[in-house]
């Protein structure tokens, strides 16, 4: 593709006053809308001062700009452009928005929490954005160190990862039919822990997904809220501790956990007798279709296992050490060959009664929230843009909302390329798209360009959200 010789341009100004530049935000504001956030955000928050004031307007705000792609307060300004006026009632200037952020507490940001939680709800009674939530579901939780440059953000530090930054925990949902949605978010300075306050997080999210279910009965599956199967908690060896797997079984849910190779695992893997490994598809494992198993250098084996037995009786969780066992690739090399192959093990504990294999493949999905952590980080979390902890913990829950309102959207064009897309894709097929608005009858219409690619999935979002077509999700 080259510029035009027939018709070369010559001159460019920004002089259109009925011009927008991302007029997917029209349906994804009112769907918001429809869900209550505005009015969630103004019952819930009691943030002081004038700079308080309106809450559930800056909160819209805030948000409609993280779905728009703004990764700063000053990136708010794109809010104000145009014919975003005229559309809009009073878009905010970032400066308030930033005055309004700085202004919150510990205390106002676990309210706005509890407005995330009941938005979240509010999508799924909405929208299948948790298509299959009565089946099984899967959480997962893992923290992500958000890097910050610079003395002056409070909080930050040096952590597991040797990168001055934030500690962000964050706890996704997802099921067999729908992709990850977030359901609990926490910020915390950077040299804190990762298994820090992950028991109150696990508890949270456990009463978040009865919600869920209570909202988004699959009336398809003809299965009732009382009969659906346990949630599965996922998580890495740094959360292996007792109030958190705790926290997990209390709360009706089976956990699946990597452990960390303390001695008594190391004695119970040596306990696994040689022909109990099974071979599992893995890294340049080959079908054989005559025996109809899998040739591989990768194999999984079991074991029974109670956690936490340095604890009373009472506190010891019984349940299986499933172990998968490759070789190592990097033992010093000798000039005489090996008499026996070396192995490196990757063991975790489970209370589920899958079996070994499928326990493995499911466990190993837990890194599905490392894709959650690179698309909040490709959006709102490109930065944390303030320097006051408590509006950077807002910006968190605000950038959680924007995502998972995004993916709501996203689930309303009925299209199964966006319906698991990254929140980039659909903000390039469905938000910023140029319109320009024309005016009759003190009604708006929005002119979009022709032959837009997904004009068929925004068609449907628009007629979704504004004339209650809610799409089959196949």
């Amino acid at each position: 593709m080259q510029l035009s010789h027939i018709r070369p341009v010559a001159a460019a100004k920004f002089d259109d006053p009925n011009l927008v530049s991302c007029a997917g935000l029209v349906p994804t504001v009112a769907l918001a809308q429809q869900c209550d956030l505005g009015a969630l955000a103004d019952e819930r928050l009691t943030v002081p001062t004038d700079k308080g004031a309106n809450a559930g307007r800056k909160i819209t705000s805030l948000v409609a700009g993280m779905v728009a792609g703004a990764d700063s307060i000053d990136d708010m300004a794109l809010l104000r452009h145009g014919a975003m006026g005229t559309i809009f009632d009073h878009p905010y200037a970032p400066s308030t928005l930033g005055s309004f952020l700085r202004e919150f507490t510990f205390g106002h940001v676990r309210q706005l929490d509890a407005v995330g939680s009941r938005f979240l709800c509010g999508l799924a009674d909405r929208t299948p954005i948790v298509a299959g939530i009565d089946g099984t579901v899967f959480v997962d939780i893992d923290d992500t160190i958000i890097e910050v440059h610079g003395h002056g953000k409070q909080g930050s530090g040096y952590g597991y990862s040797g990168v001055r930054g934030l500690n962000a925990l964050i706890t996704t949902v997802s099921t067999e039919r729908a992709a990850p949605v977030i359901v609990g978010q926490r910020l915390r300075k950077g040299s804190c822990g990762s298994a820090r306050g992950a028991a109150r997080m696990v508890s949270d999210t456990l009463a978040t997904i009865g919600g869920l279910r209570a909202a988004a009965t699959d009336t398809a599956a003809g299965v009732g809220v009382g009969a659906a199967p346990k949630v599965l908690v996922r998580v890495d060896s740094a959360f292996y501790g007792y109030r958190a797997v705790r926290a997990a079984i209390r709360g009706g849910a089976d956990v699946s956990v990597t452990v960390r190779q303390t001695e008594t695992v190391k004695a119970a893997i040596a306990e696994i007798d040689d022909s109990a490994w099974t071979p599992i598809e893995y890294t340049d494992a080959v079908y054989d279709e005559n025996t109809g198993t899998w040739i591989s250098r990768a194999e999984v084996a079991e074991i029974d296992f109670t956690a936490f037995t340095s604890r009373p009786k009472s506190q010891q969780i019984p349940g299986r050490l499933i172990v998968r066992r490759v070789p190592d690739l990097n033992v010093e090399a000798t000039d005489q060959g090996a008499l026996f192959d070396t192995w490196r093990f990757h063991a975790f504990f489970t209370t589920t009664d899958l079996d070994i294999v499928t326990a493995d493949k499911t466990h190993r999905q837990h890194a599905i929230i490392e894709q959650v952590h690179a698309d909040l980080k490709n959006s709102a979390l490109a930065h944390l843009p303030s320097n006051h902890f408590s509006a950077n913990a807002a910006w968190l829950v605000c950038a959680v909302i924007a995502f998972n309102l995004t993916r709501a959207a996203a689930t309303l064009t009925g299209a199964p390329r966006l319906v698991k897309a990254t929140t980039a894709s659909i903000r390039r097929t469905l938000i910023s798209v140029p319109a320009r608005i024309a005016s009759s009858a003190r009604r708006l219409t929005l002119h979009l360009p022709t032959d837009w690619p997904w004009e068929t999935a925004w068609n449907m979002l628009f007629d979704s959200v504004f004339h209650r077509h809610i799409p089959i999700i196949g």
